[in-house]
C-alpha cells in the first residue's frame, strides 16, 4: 500500500509515465494480496478530484492517473477472486468516473486554447449538459439492469455505522468491525497521536500535491479507523508520516535556536554595553527573545523524552498485544508464572488422527479456516463470510432446542460439532459469550423467523445462565453442548459446583442430556469441547 502511494507521489511530482507504471505494478500486488485494495483505488481519484475542484490539475496529474488507472485495473482484472468488479461494482465506480472527468478536463484545456473566452464558455455549458446527463442516465439504467452491482455491506457500514447491525448482523458480529475505542487509539498509537493534528497543521501551511494527498489520506483513514477497529492498520502509516512531519518540523525551528559552541557571539563579534543593555556591533537588540536557548533546549529534550517512550511502548505494545497466537493462549498465576493453554491444537490434532477424512465439522465460522488448515477437516461455515444463509442455518442449530437443531445438522451432512467453552479456565472468548450474535444471525434469514432475540432474555432483559436465565436459553442447543457434565464440575473454591468462572454465575440447568449426539473428546482444560452426530435410531 505504502509503496503504491510512493510511486503515485513521485508519478505527480514529475508525471513520469515509469512512475506511473511502478505505480500500477504496486497497486496489482497490493490488489492480489489484500481486499483493503477499494481504499487505495478510492483516496487516489480523491487526491485527483481536489486538485481538479482547487485548479492545481496539470498535464503532469494526468499522465500519472490515467496510465496508472488503465493499466492498474488491466491488472487488478487478472486476479480471479476481483475478476470484472473493477468495471461492474460500485466501490470502483468513483475512480472510472474520475477517469472521464480528466478526459473532460483535458478536453476542456484544449478547447480554450482553440477558441474566444465566450464560445469556449457555451461550447463547454453544451458538452457539460448532454455528456453528464447522459452519464448520469447511463448510470442509473445499468444499476436498475444489475450491470452495476450495489456497495457490499461492509462499505455501507463505513458510511453508516448503524447499517450492519440494523440490516446484516454478520457483519456486525465481527470483532473487527466494531467501533474502535478512544482507549485503542492511545494504545496502538501513543505519542502519534498528539502529533496527528500537528502534522496536518504544517501540511495546510505549505500546500503542495504531495501534502493535499496526505492530508486526504489523513482525515479519511482516522473516519474510517473510527467506525471499524480493523481499519487501524490503515490508519498507522499516515499517522507515523505525520507524525514525522511534526517532530521534523518542530525540531528543526528549535534546534535552529540552539547555541550549544557560542557561535553566536563569535559571529556577531564585539558587544557594546550602554545602560546594562547588550548590542552588537549593528547596535540590535539581542535579548527581544529572552531565554531563547533555554526554551530551544527544553523543547528538543522534551520530545527527544517523548520519542523514546514511544519506543518502549510500542516494544511493549507488540509483545503482549500482537505476539500471542490467537490458538495458544497463556495466563499468569498466583505466583507470576506463565500458564499455557494449548486445547485448540489438542482439539484439532484429535480430529486429524480420530475422525475419518471425509468428516464434516460443525462449529461457529470464527475457527472454520483453523480447522480446515490444521485438522484437514471439512468444515460447514468458515471465515469467508460470504454465504449469510448458511451461516445463519449454523445460527439457527446452535439457538434452538435438540429435537429441532438435530434436523438442520443431518440437513447439513454434519458428523461432529465443536464448541468453545471457556467457564473452567475463564477464557471469555468463547461461544457463551458470542450467543447472542448467533441467535441474531439465525433469526436473520426467513428459514430462523421462529427464533427471537428476546426469548433468549430474562423478564428484567438480563441474559443470564443461571436459574434466572430464560428457559429458552436453558434450553437451546449451545447451552447444552457448553455445560454437559459441568454441574458436577468444581472450578473455584468456595464456590459450587458449575460454577461459570466467565459469567460468575452457578448454571442453572445441570441435568442435560443428549438424544442425538455424545460427547466425542474434551480437551484438558475444557476450552474445545466435541460431539459426535449419532446416526437416526432406524439406522443405528
Amino acid at each position: 500500500m505504502l509503496l503504491t502511494y510512493y510511486f503515485w507521489i513521485r508519478a505527480v511530482k514529475t508525471g513520469s509515465i515509469f512512475y506511473s507504471v511502478l505505480c500500477a505494478l504496486a497497486y496489482f500486488y497490493m490488489v492480489s494480496s489484500w481486499g483493503g485494495y477499494v481504499f487505495l483505488i478510492n483516496l487516489i481519484p480523491l487526491h485527483v478530484l481536489t486538485l481538479i475542484c482547487t485548479g492545481r490539475f496539470s498535464h503532469r496529474i494526468y499522465v500519472a492517473y490515467c496510465t496508472t488507472y488503465t493499466l492498474g485495473t488491466i491488472l487488478s482484472m487478472q486476479i480471479p477472486f476481483v475478476g470484472f468488479q473493477p468495471v461492474s461494482t460500485s466501490e470502483h465506480m468513483g475512480a472510472f468516473g474520475v477517469f472521464g472527468l480528466c478526459q473532460i478536463v483535458a478536453f476542456a484545456s484544449w478547447m480554450r486554447s482553440k477558441m474566444t473566452a465566450d464560445r469556449f464558455q457555451l461550447v463547454l455549458r453544451s458538452v457539460l449538459l448532454v455528456f453528464g446527463g447522459a452519464a448520469f442516465l447511463a448510470l442509473i439504467v445499468a444499476t436498475f439492469l444489475h450491470k452495476i452491482a450495489p456497495w457490499t455491506g461492509r462499505f455501507y457500514s463505513l458510511l453508516d455505522p448503524s447499517y450492519a447491525k440494523n440490516n446484516i448482523p454478520i457483519i456486525a458480529s465481527v470483532s473487527e468491525h466494531q467501533p474502535t475505542a478512544w482507549s485503542s487509539f492511545y494504545f496502538d498509537l501513543q505519542f502519534l497521536v498528539f502529533t496527528f493534528p500537528t502534522g496536518l497543521y504544517f501540511c495546510f501551511k505549505q500546500l503542495t500535491d504531495a501534502n493535499i494527498f496526505v492530508i486526504l489520506y489523513g482525515l479519511t483513514s482516522i473516519y474510517f479507523a473510527g467506525v471499524m477497529v480493523r481499519l487501524m492498520l490503515v490508519l498507522a502509516p499516515i499517522m507515523c508520516i505525520l507524525g514525522g512531519i511534526a517532530v521534523s518540523s518542530t525540531l528543526g525551528n528549535y534546534i535552529a535556536n540552539l547555541d550549544l559552541f557560542g557561535t553566536t557571539e563569535k559571529k556577531s563579534g564585539t558587544k557594546d554595553t550602554v545602560g546594562g543593555k547588550s548590542y552588537g556591533k549593528v547596535g540590535k537588540k539581542e535579548d527581544n527573545y529572552p531565554y531563547k536557548q533555554e526554551i530551544a533546549t527544553a523543547v528538543v529534550l522534551a520530545m527527544t523524552f517523548c520519542l523514546c517512550t514511544f519506543v518502549f511502548h510500542s516494544v511493549w505494545v507488540t509483545s503482549e498485544a500482537y505476539s500471542s497466537p490467537s490458538i495458544v493462549l497463556s495466563a499468569r498465576s498466583g505466583d507470576g508464572g506463565r500458564i499455557i493453554f494449548d486445547d485448540f491444537r489438542e482439539a484439532y490434532y484429535w480430529l486429524r488422527k480420530n475422525t475419518p477424512t471425509d468428516a464434516k465439522v460443525m462449529s461457529w465460522w470464527d475457527y472454520g479456516y483453523q480447522i480446515s488448515a490444521m485438522a484437514d477437516r471439512t468444515t460447514i461455515v468458515d471465515n469467508n463470510t460470504w454465504n449469510n444463509t448458511h451461516i445463519s442455518r449454523v445460527g439457527q442449530a446452535m439457538s434452538s432446542n435438540e429435537s429441532h437443531a438435530i434436523e438442520i445438522i443431518r440437513e447439513l451432512d454434519v458428523d461432529y460439532v465443536l464448541v468453545i467453552f471457556g467457564g473452567v479456565t475463564g477464557y471469555s472468548s468463547d461461544d457463551i459469550n458470542k450467543f447472542l450474535w448467533m441467535v441474531r444471525i439465525g433469526g436473520s434469514t426467513p428459514e430462523g423467523r421462529h427464533i427471537h432475540e428476546s426469548d433468549y432474555f430474562t423478564k428484567n432483559g438480563e441474559f443470564r445462565v443461571d436459574k434466572e436465565g430464560s428457559k429458552t436459553m436453558l434450553n437451546c442447543m449451545m447451552y447444552k453442548l457448553c455445560y454437559y457434565r459441568f454441574g458436577a464440575v468444581y472450578t473455584e473454591q468456595g464456590r459450587p459446583t458449575g460454577y461459570d468462572r466467565v459469567r460468575h454465575a452457578e448454571i442453572g440447568n445441570k441435568d442435560i442430556d443428549f438424544e442425538h449426539l455424545e460427547e466425542a473428546y474434551i480437551t484438558e482444560h475444557w476450552i474445545v469441547r466435541i460431539y459426535r452426530v449419532l446416526a437416526p435410531a432406524n439406522k443405528r
